[in-house]
């Protein structure tokens, strides 16, 4: 996978990833309703604080689970905190991931990249183990800042996940993003 340190939103950082004002922009419900249904074991890779963690949790009721993955002990923390003493902690496992694997083995119906996949050098390998963990028939949501990536960057992206398998099914309309949904069948 290999992440790119340099590129990695630092954890002091944390709080302007999860101002309420970003719910008129990117509603968690309105972006991830059509995808996640009851009962669902989902992957978020690059988690950060839990914008959309907390909500996918609720999303997966009582008999679904959230893995929130981030490269930071401190974003995990931040969820941590987030859900401390809630019944979301039984549905949110959270786990810090290395530059170069993901490393769950559960297998999963949904996964969640939102504006992170441009931080991976490796984009291949990334999307190699996400397939390898998806179930037939899972989705993949690639969500990509329009002011990060190109046209161009965000294509070839597509392309190399496309060639683990992975098959693109169509591109929602998400305000400031470039997003593409891919399927293992």
């Amino acid at each position: 996978m290999n992440i790119r340190n340099n590129h990695v939103c630092p954890v002091e950082m944390a709080g302007s990833l999860d101002l309420r004002v970003r719910r008129w922009v990117q509603n968690p419900q309105k972006i991830l309703n059509p995808y996640i249904k009851e009962g669902m074991t989902i992957l978020e890779l690059g988690c950060g604080p839990g914008f959309f963690t907390v909500d996918m949790a609720r999303m997966v009721g009582d008999t679904g689970c959230v893995i929130a993955v981030d490269l930071q002990e401190g974003m995990l923390g931040k969820v941590r905190n987030k859900i401390k003493k809630t019944r979301l902690e039984e549905r949110i496992i959270l786990h810090k991931c290395d530059e170069n694997r993901i490393g769950i083995s559960e297998k999963i119906d949904f996964a969640l990249l939102f504006y992170m996949v441009h931080e991976v050098r490796d984009k291949e390998s990334l999307f190699a183990e996400i397939e390898s963990i998806l179930k037939p028939n899972g989705q993949v949501l690639i969500v990509e800042p329009p002011f990060h990536v190109s046209k161009k960057a965000f294509e070839e992206t597509i392309k190399k996940a496309t060639a683990t398998g992975l098959t693109l099914v169509t591109r929602p309309k998400i305000f400031l993003s470039k997003t593409a949904i891919l399927k293992k069948y």
